[in-house]
């Protein structure tokens, strides 16, 4: 079965992408490649991140960092909230700083903390709620896990965490993990795992957060999975209680990763920064997105973009081509303005992705070695593209918004685009002379719960 739901997510080494070519835009433009392009509707969500899409297609569910959100997308042109869950409270604690979602059928999982917290009062965890009627969201269950989760996958009633943690305590994650999860029943069970640590003990003399688990995406039976700069990883996960390694992609050299002892630089600065990975229907291409940024006045390091792999054979991936990130006149992580990759979705031989303030993009990659930019729309001053998401195929696409950029005043908000194609479109010798993009994420003042870390922030929690 085909999921709309949340993030899609053979060796490449020591290969930078500092030598990508991008076309300059100016820093505050609100451009667009086609007229026709450009946002049919919108709706104000305070404190929106990750969006992800109803199998119907009609209801998006977002991360909203105190709660979240379902929003009727039915009518493009008038985007109109559902429901809100805020303040959510879980046996006497408050689950907070809530960046990601995961649905599929009727069922709504919402994972958080993002970032490590010493907090006792704050529930980590999973929560489960049944969205029959997306208007009146029902919780049925709960999982604490005891550590923090930045982002999870659901598919059918299989439950992918990410695991993270220095392993200095009873209380966090020994190493970099993938646990799975039974949420079929009113129970929620752990049924299986896999580390990166068991399977290459070696890169745990890596800093913890270099080798960070950020996501996971799972497309028939195979799991793909960005440790940033340990590269991603596919497994088989045809039982998912016994996840195996097939195979991996990465663009550092261990020994390198070992050396670096600024903590900002590891994390930070490209090579590396495996953030999100997806692949396409049919299963064969594969994009991983690398959020970076600067960590010198010489802008070393970031904005990071997209690269494509063929992995028609998941035991033997192929790099065929990247996509090169939107400019921006500060690309340091405070320097108020990102146009790095952040997520993004593989749909009918299109990428449709957000770059922050970069804007919203849609690239004709039916020709996997030729990526072609189809339309682009920005508006730097106001918005800061967290995700896109195909909500119809072939009319709409939905785009959260999100205020978590440090420095930034962009707005919490969930846009919807059309999706129209010409005939003609890969003909268009001039459809990639366009802005590129690059992301991060940051800290929101005002949302109970706060944002005290965010996206990168919370990694930084053990040292920049």
């Amino acid at each position: 079965m085909h999921r709309r739901a949340l993030l899609r997510s053979g060796a490449i080494v020591g290969t930078s992408l500092s030598g990508l070519q991008t076309a300059a835009v100016p820093s505050t433009a609100a451009v667009s490649q086609d007229d026709a392009f450009e946002p049919r509707g919108r709706v104000s969500v305070e404190g929106a991140a990750e969006t992800v899409v109803g199998d119907d297609g009609d209801v998006a569910y977002l991360a909203a960092t105190n709660g979240f959100v379902t929003v009727d997308v039915s009518d493009p042109a008038d985007p109109t909230v559902l429901a809100e869950e805020r303040r959510i409270e879980v046996d006497g604690g408050r689950l907070t700083e809530i960046l990601d979602v995961a649905v599929d059928g009727d069922r709504l999982v919402v994972p958080g903390p993002a970032n490590q917290k010493g907090d006792s009062e704050i529930f980590n965890g999973v929560l489960v709620y049944d969205v029959g009627d997306p208007a009146d969201p029902v919780r049925v269950a709960e999982y604490e896990t005891g550590y923090h989760i930045h982002n999870c996958y659901l598919d059918g009633d299989v439950l992918y965490v990410v695991a993270n943690g220095p392993g200095e305590d009873d209380e966090t994650p020994d190493g970099n993990r993938l646990d799975v999860y039974d949420v079929s029943g009113d129970a929620i069970e752990a049924i299986g795992d896999w580390s990166l640590l068991d399977h290459d003990p070696e890169w745990g003399d890596v800093f913890w957060l270099a080798r960070y688990l950020h996501d996971a995406y799972v497309h028939d039976d195979v799991a793909y999975l960005p440790f940033w700069n340990a590269g991603t990883y596919l497994l088989d996960v045809s039982d998912p209680a016994d996840p195996e390694y097939l195979s991996h992609v990465r663009r550092t050299e261990l020994e390198d990763q070992r050396a670096i002892e600024d903590g900002r630089e590891a994390q930070q600065e490209l090579p590396g920064n495996d953030h999100y990975a997806a692949v396409d229907d049919s299963g064969t291409l594969m994009a991983v997105g690398r959020e970076a940024w600067a960590t010198d006045d010489n802008d070393a390091g970031g904005p990071g973009g997209i690269d494509l792999y063929d992995v028609s054979d998941p035991e033997a991936p192929t790099h065929v081509a990247s996509i090169d990130p939107p400019e921006t006149e500060d690309a340091t992580y405070r320097g108020g303005e990102w146009t790095t990759s952040h997520n993004f979705e593989l749909r009918d031989g299109h990428l449709y992705s957000s770059w922050y303030q970069g804007g919203v993009k849609i690239h004709d990659v039916s020709d996997p070695a030729d990526p072609v930019e189809v339309v682009s729309w920005e508006d730097r001053e106001t918005a800061g593209f967290w995700t896109a998401r195909v909500a119809a195929p072939g009319e709409t696409l939905v785009a959260s918004s999100t205020q978590l950029i440090p420095g930034a005043g962009t707005e919490g908000a969930l846009y919807t685009f059309p999706i129209e194609f010409g005939e003609e479109e890969r003909e268009d010798d001039d459809a990639s002379d366009t802005i590129p993009g690059f992301a991060g994420v940051a800290g929101l003042a005002g949302l109970a719960g706060g944002v005290a870390g965010l996206e990168w922030v919370r990694r930084r929690h053990g040292g920049e």
